[in-house]
């Protein structure tokens, strides 16, 4: 059988969790995820998992949040007078926003603190800082 190298077109079946075992994100009930392996597609830690496996192979791969979103910058937390927001927008902590940067590109944020005179809004991916645990199943390779 063949076995998947750089370049590749594969498929995988995916399992994301963290490592307390809670599930962030699934293939389970949809397509298996295609991307080509080493092109940069996907988080580092799981493109690097995936070269010398055949078709059917399963594994389960952890990967240090160095190799997944990276670690939190603290530079992406910027606290924004409440007066520059909308009356409309819900600031209860943890919800999701989208903001826009001055080239116009969309950035979405979350909502970390809220107090009398501000709004603190994180940029960091969700899972940015956190290691994480992935099953994944190789479904197909398109050469």
């Amino acid at each position: 059988m063949a076995e998947v190298k750089p370049g590749d077109n594969v498929s995988i079946h995916y399992t994301g969790t963290l490592l307390d075992g809670s599930t962030f994100d699934s293939s389970e009930g949809r397509e298996p995820l295609a991307f080509e392996v080493g092109s940069g597609q996907i988080i580092p830690g799981l493109d690097e998992a995936i070269p010398g496996m055949e078709v059917g192979d399963k594994k389960m791969v952890k990967i240090e949040a160095a190799n997944a979103y990276g670690p939190i910058n603290p530079e992406m937390r910027q606290a924004v007078p409440r007066e520059g927001i909308p009356a409309d927008i819900p600031l209860d902590v943890g919800t999701q926003l989208q903001m826009q940067t001055p080239e116009g590109q969309a950035l979405p944020v979350t909502v970390v603190e809220v107090d009398e005179a501000t709004v603190t809004l994180d940029a960091n991916h969700p899972l940015a800082g956190k290691d994480l645990q992935f099953d994944i199943e190789l479904v197909s390779i398109n050469g």
